[in-house]
Formats: C-alpha cells, structure tokens, sequence
C-alpha cells in the first residue's frame, strides 16, 4: 500500500509505522540514550553515514524518526525534523538559513517570542530584519533588500488573523533568490498545506493542534527538499534540540486524531464567531469564515476550513477586555492553542507584551483585542459562557 496516496486521515493513522519483531499495534517507545553495534565496522559505517543504523538520540531515533516520517507524509514534504519545542524550530531555522548580515522579511503580527528572539537576541550576532503586513503582497516585494534570504510568513497571522497569499508570496520569495518559510501552526497540516503553494520550509508547535491534549511541547521543521532538510537536520543536532522518545510517542498518539478534533473545534469556532459579531458589546470580529474577513476568499482557496481560532474587540477596549476574561468560567485565561479545551487571552499584554507599543499599534496588535482559542466542548456551553462574561462588562 503507497500510504502517500491515501486518504489524509489514513495518514494520520499509519504513516510512519514502525514493523518491529512483535507486530506493535503503536509505534514502541525507545527510551534510550544510545545504541549499541555488532561490530566496529558496523559503528564505522554508522559514523561514515553509509549506514542508517541509530547511534545516538540527539541523532536519531525510531520513535522520533515515526513522527517524522508521519509529518513529512502530511505535509507532503522530503522530510521532517522533530525538535522540543516551536521555538526549538524557529531557532534551528533562524540559524541554518541565516548568517550575519543576513536580512529576513516578516509577518508583523507574527508568534510573539519568534519575533522576540530576532529583535532581542539574534540582532547580536548581525541578523536584521523587517517586520510588515504581509497580507499586503506589495509590502513584501518593497520589503525585500539585496542581503534579504528568508521571507518568513504565518498565515493566519497570530493574533491579528489577517491572510496572506502564499502562492503569490512564494513566487516573489523565489524570484529574489529568498526561501519562503511559513509557520504553519494555527491551521496544522489538516488544514492547510504551504509547501504545495510553493514554500520550502513549513513548521509547527506542535505543542498546539497537532498533539492537542496540552501535556506536550514540541516543534517540527519540514523542508521541501533534501538539501534544505540535511542543512536544517545537521543543525539541529548540533544545537542538541532533538525531541525526547516520550516526547514523540505522546504527539503521536495525539496526532491521530488530529482530524476529527478540528472539524469538531472548527464547528463550534464557526457558531462562536456569528454570535460575537452579532452581539451589541463586540466592536468587531476576525475570523477566516466569515464573509466579513477581508481575506475571505483566499481563505476559502488556500485553507481547507476556517478553523478554531478568533480575534474579536470589545466596546470598552482593555478595560471591557479585562472585565470579560476575568468573568468566564468554561473558557481557560491561559495562552496557547488548538488543544481540546477553549482558551482566551490578550496578546498586547500576554503573548506580544516585549513587542513595543508603536509596533504593536501598527501590526494591529491593539488593547481591545482578544485571541479566543475554540475548543471541543458543546458550542451552547461556549456561547453561554461568553454571554453570562459579557453581561458582566
């Protein structure tokens, strides 16, 4: 069976098998440091890579290399790097693609601490970058200098949920010589699938919808090509960012249910969103479904379904914002995404607090604003919960 043209929920459960001596029904778990041989020559060839025999987990290792080899089949890509964390990819990204003086083009509205390590840190060692709309394609193409290698994009932007065009970017990237890498983690590979549009490198948290039970941090890198995936796996052993065989197994057994936990989120995301933009309190609301997202169309194009995620703004800006997260019940105040549970926070004082107030004013970033996380409980109990929070404001 060629598990690459099945079906994707097919994928979700058996790529990346592993056909041990037992007839495992799950992928086993190989909780060890290292690897023995059964010959010097054996190790030689292992250490010489003319073998692929494991030596070491911060190298390898098969339940590590299932997962990867699981999501490498999703996203429809040549391989898969797993990491211990997102921001484990987005380290191991930064520094095997860009070297001092180096330029890379942004999402302004982009995860909080990937923006934060640019600005914060990397800027030591002579990386710069530029942090825009992207949703804009004329601001990328502006953007771009001739020291630009990377254009880095996360589509739907987090929080602000503005979209940008991927082919369209994809083909700007490509005619400046830049690789076009996307942070795939709000939609997961379910959802939407960047390297088909044209991008070179896709990652995830996979701490986020692709584990989905908020008991694992986790990150994964997926390049299009070899080249990229050997320059990018290389660096993450160096780093000594690999993910823990614990650590696998348990997005494993999360991801396999990747599918039917989306389309119930999705579900609910949708009847949320209709009752927050239609109640008298809300000033506005961003969410990919509606007819009154500004990208609504190209979401329909390039995103399977609308998914879990909605920013709205409340009458009252921070003080009403505070007033309604300080008053729901079923609705966790805790930061992340995409797990069984709904979830609301404020991203100008929680996720993108080190972002400056002139940068967050201009990525969109505002006080108003509420990133609201649907989970999978009873989409009545959700919009209870946010009617009884809002009555109190």
């Amino acid at each position: 069976m060629n598990i690459k043209k099945s079906g994707f929920n097919t994928k979700l459960i058996h790529a990346g098998e592993i056909n041990d001596q037992f007839c495992s029904a799950t992928v086993p778990i190989y909780q060890t440091s290292t690897f023995g041989f059964e010959s010097a020559e054996e190790a030689a060839k292992c250490f010489a890579g003319e073998s692929d025999g494991y030596i070491y987990t911060r190298i390898g290792n098969p339940t590590i290399n299932a997962l990867e080899r699981q999501i490498a089949v999703l996203e429809n890509g040549y391989g898969a790097i797993a990491v211990s964390s997102g921001m484990a990819a987005v380290t191991t990204i930064y520094l095997a693609l860009l070297s001092s003086g180096d330029h890379i083009v942004s999402t302004d509205a982009i995860y909080g601490p990937s923006r934060g390590v640019m600005e914060n840190q990397f800027v030591r060692f002579g990386f710069q970058s530029t942090y825009i709309n992207t949703a804009n394609i004329e601001n990328v193409e502006k953007a771009i200098r001739p020291n630009t290698k990377v254009i880095y994009i996360e589509t739907p932007s987090n929080p602000t949920m503005d979209i940008t065009d991927l082919k369209a970017v994809a083909e700007i990237a490509h005619k400046h010589s830049c690789l076009l890498v996307v942070d795939n983690t709000f939609c997961s590979p379910y959802l939407q699938n960047p390297l088909d549009l044209g991008a070179d490198i896709v990652f995830h948290s996979m701490t986020k919808s692709i584990n989905g039970h908020a008991d694992i941090i986790a990150g994964i890198i997926i390049a299009k090509e070899e080249k990229l995936y050997n320059q990018l796996r290389n660096m993450m052993i160096n780093l000594g960012c690999n993910m823990d065989p614990h650590q696998a197994y348990m997005v494993i057994r999360g991801l396999k249910t990747l599918s039917i936990r989306i389309d119930r989120a999705t579900e609910n995301a949708e009847k949320v969103a209709v009752f927050l933009e239609n109640h008298h309190k809300v000033a506005w609301v961003k969410y990919p479904g509606l007819k009154s997202h500004p990208q609504f169309d190209l979401g329909k194009c390039q995103m399977k379904l609308s998914g879990s995620m909605i920013s709205f703004g409340l009458q009252g800006g921070y003080e009403a914002a505070k007033m309604l997260m300080n008053n729901v019940h079923l609705a966790m105040l805790a930061v992340s995404l995409g797990g069984i549970e709904t979830l609301i926070q404020h991203p100008a004082s929680m996720t993108h607090s080190k972002v400056s107030v002139e940068e967050k004013i201009k990525s969109g970033i505002t006080d108003d604003l509420i990133r609201f996380a649907v989970g999978i409980e009873d989409a009545e109990d959700i919009i209870a919960d946010l009617k009884q929070g809002l009555e109190k404001i």
